[in-house]
């Protein structure tokens, strides 16, 4: 657990000092307490010798990283609270991942993709800055996409639209080109490393037609070792149809529960996509309703600094409409269900309503979990 590790050791380390047997013995101790957590992430066979190499590693690697995961931090504007609570969350959560992608893409010998599903608030872009930083000192290049990028253009959307008027913001399955997201990953997936061949990443800029937002210029991948492929819905997959027989807040009527439905049918257009996923991550709230809290906070401090911003009712209705299309109460459980492994996540990341990260858990090895704070 990290809070059996106190913050005055990761503070040693950054600064270089020696620890005392004593407490390089406790980052033993809660290396062998984790090791379920260590073997999901692929770190390798876990002797004695492999715990050492664990701590001295990623001790190393701390006091390298540190001051530069700091002022990108800052120059972002990311927030951690309590700003201590960094050291923890690289020693046991960002540190390892990394080491665990750099190692994954060593073994398949191509370019690794790794898939991150998350809503608003729950870390992805923090977590995409991050790696990008501890990649780079592991020797890898990186690359984040998010699915945000494969929006169709504004003008296809629009006559979506006009088509079904369900679908009155970007953001739900059908409102993505699947196959230039197929395009993309199948050209950086079998692009041979150390090739020169250039590959345009579709961006996105939300800020177009009025906040319809619409494509902008593609940018030009030279290289990626790891790819991280992140959105609010990477990676799910359809539910029976049974599932969705019932009304579940906000689904509150015939037409809310067919619009469900119609999305969860257009899911089925994604799965070819997501065969181009190695590993699957999926950040996950303690309840999902964190997300309308995140959002309703983060407009407020939109207003605040003079931007324009939606009002509180109007947050809840476009909260809710994500909802009504892919319900987290109906879709999460079958992402991360640990009882009869039929889940489609490989590693689960569950966060708080502080947006910290409380519990990692695999569901390769045998339900490894390592509770965070």
């Amino acid at each position: 657990m990290i809070k059996s590790i106190p913050i005055r050791i990761f503070e040693l380390i950054i600064r270089g000092d020696r620890l005392s047997s004593s407490d390089y013995d406790l980052l033993m101790d809660e290396s062998r307490n984790n090791s379920d957590y260590f073997c999901a992430l692929d770190i390798g066979a876990l002797d004695l010798n492999t715990f050492n190499e664990i701590v001295d590693q990623r001790s190393q690697l701390l006091r390298s990283v540190y001051p530069k995961i700091s002022q990108v931090l800052a120059i972002h504007n990311i927030q951690i609270d309590p700003p201590s609570a960094v050291l923890p969350l690289l020693w046991h959560y960002w540190l390892p991942l990394a080491q665990s992608l750099a190692s994954q893409q060593e073994k398949i010998g191509r370019t690794f993709i790794q898939g991150l599903l998350g809503g608003q608030g729950t870390g992805k872009t923090t977590l995409g800055i991050v790696l990008n930083i501890l990649l780079g000192h592991l020797g890898k290049t990186f690359l984040s996409i998010s699915l945000d990028d494969l929006y169709k253009t504004y003008a296809e959307r629009q006559k979506l639209r006009d088509r079904h008027p369900d679908f009155i913001w970007r953001g739900p399955p059908s409102t993505h080109d699947v196959d230039l997201g197929i395009q993309v990953l199948q050209q950086l997936r079998d692009r041979h490393l150390g090739n020169s061949q250039l590959i345009e990443i579709p961006r996105f800029d939300k800020s177009l037609h009025n906040g319809a937002g619409d494509r902008t210029e593609p940018e030009i991948s030279h290289a990626a070792d790891i790819v991280l492929f992140e959105g609010w819905f990477v990676g799910m997959c359809p539910l029976p149809i049974s599932a969705l027989r019932n009304f579940v807040p906000p689904i509150l009527s015939e037409g809310d529960l067919e619009f469900a439905h119609e999305c969860n049918a257009n899911l089925y257009n994604y799965l070819p996509l997501w065969e181009y996923l190695d590993s699957l991550i999926v950040l996950v709230p303690e309840d999902y309703k964190y997300s309308l809290e995140w959002r309703i906070e983060a407009e407020h401090k939109l207003i605040a600094a003079g931007k324009s911003g939606m009002n509180d009712q109007e947050i809840t209705q476009f909260v809710e409409y994500f909802w009504k299309a892919l319900h987290p109460e109906l879709f999460m459980p079958r992402m991360i269900n640990r009882e009869n492994g039929g889940s489609y996540a490989d590693l689960v990341v569950e966060i708080s309503r502080s947006h910290l990260p409380t519990n990692i858990y695999s569901l390769l090895q045998a339900k490894g979990n390592q509770s965070i704070f």
